[in-house]
């Protein structure tokens, strides 16, 4: 879980990233700027690198990153928060609405144990 408390000042660091890539061609340079202006996972997604995140745990491979966000109000003393199981069952469920002859799941579950 990712709390973002300056949504402006992130918006503002991601526009400077996308601007200081000299590779990045202008039709794509609009629409990432469009982009992270408009949705806060977006700019996280230009700011974090899924791989330098696990580049240095061992027995690790990643494979494909994505990302996806939801907006909530939380507040961790109305509930307890089971953050593990949540994000298992919506797992479970993304797998079986993607993929119904589980080849997805087997895919998910050969990159958990680093043979992916």
């Amino acid at each position: 879980m990712l709390e973002v408390d300056d949504p402006e000042k992130l918006s503002a660091t991601a526009l400077g990233r996308i601007g200081a890539d000299e590779f990045m061609p202008d039709d794509e340079r609009s629409h990432a700027e469009s982009a992270v202006q408009e949705d806060e996972a977006e700019a996280i997604a230009y700011l974090v690198e899924p791989f330098d995140l696990v580049r240095s745990v061992p027995g690790v491979q990643l494979a494909q990153a994505s990302w996806s966000s939801e907006q909530i109000d939380y507040d961790p003393d109305s509930v307890e928060w089971d953050l593990e199981s949540a994000a298992d069952d919506d797992d479970d469920d993304d797998i079986a609405a993607e993929d119904g002859d589980g080849d997805r799941e087997e895919e998910e579950e050969e990159v958990r144990a680093g043979r992916g």
